[in-house]
């Protein structure tokens, strides 16, 4: 029988309801506000006191946008990017926490323990050499170092996630299908990996919103405009619009950047 809450406890959840909910608008008017300035018209988004609602509603900053800057090519290079290194964390990432989750070696948990240490790493403490040896292989102004790295299973947080899911499978399945005559391979591509996907499908997302949201990257190994990403092009479009007062523009371009990150964490 359901226990009947005293009226200290309804007080105190109401109390922390009231916080919860405060804390969400504080949280998401930010991006109520860059949806309400996208379709504004020019006078509208300097009015003072401003308004959330826009009267006339226009697109006309989404029109100035995709005249004034090759969005269609930034967002096009940011998906291929994005792709391409979501396709490579998976594949790599799965066969390496499959070898670290059910194959017996020696010195297993100490290598293990190596990889995850290499998240302490300051990423800039190793922009200067990684540059120097893209430089060297002549792939500077191409996505290889955008996306190859990916193909080696660099992401330890994403062979963490994946090792401990399929640690969680017993190995009594392993040793039926061996029994089968399915190989090491088959194991992992027949019984883990298609019980895998909600573990799949985070680190794919984990990997899509770190490279769609990539800045430093593409703006250190990526010259040419026509192969910038979204991330990049969003600066090159405010430092083209200036000092000017008009952020319809603008949020209209951040708009299109947040749309894909917002759309998968809806389907989470």
């Amino acid at each position: 029988m359901k226990k009947k809450m005293t009226t200290g406890e309804i007080v105190r959840s109401v109390c922390w309801y009231i916080i919860v909910a405060a804390l969400s608008v504080i949280f998401v008017l930010p991006f109520i506000w860059m949806l309400s300035t996208a379709f504004k018209t020019a006078p509208q988004c300097v009015d003072y006191p401003p308004t959330f609602i826009p009267r006339p509603f226009t697109l006309r900053s989404f029109q100035e946008v995709f005249s004034i800057s090759p969005i269609l090519t930034y967002i096009r290079n940011s998906v291929v990017i994005s792709l391409l290194n979501i396709v490579g964390t998976l594949v790599s990432c799965s066969l390496v926490a499959y070898g670290f989750a059910r194959f017996r070696c020696r010195e297993k948990n100490f290598w293990f323990t190596i990889l995850l240490s290499t998240m302490m790493i300051p990423s800039f403490t190793l922009i200067i050499p990684q540059f120097s040896l893209y430089v060297k292989l002549g792939w500077v102004n191409t996505i290889l170092p955008l996306t190859l790295p990916s193909f080696l299973a660099t992401n330890a947080f994403s062979v963490f996630i994946l090792r401990q899911f399929f640690m969680s499978f017993p190995r009594e399945l392993d040793e039926a299908a061996r029994l089968d005559g399915c190989s090491y391979f088959g194991v992992l591509t027949r019984i883990l990996l298609p019980n895998s996907k909600t573990s799949m499908f985070v680190v794919a997302l984990f990997c899509f919103v770190g490279t769609w949201n990539d800045f430093f990257g593409p703006l250190i190994y990526l010259n040419d405009m026509e192969k910038y990403t979204l991330a990049v092009g969003l600066v090159m479009l405010k430092a083209s619009q200036g000092a000017t007062l008009d952020m319809g523009p603008m949020m209209a371009a951040a708009l299109l950047a947040v749309i894909p990150t917002f759309i998968l964490y809806l389907t989470c």
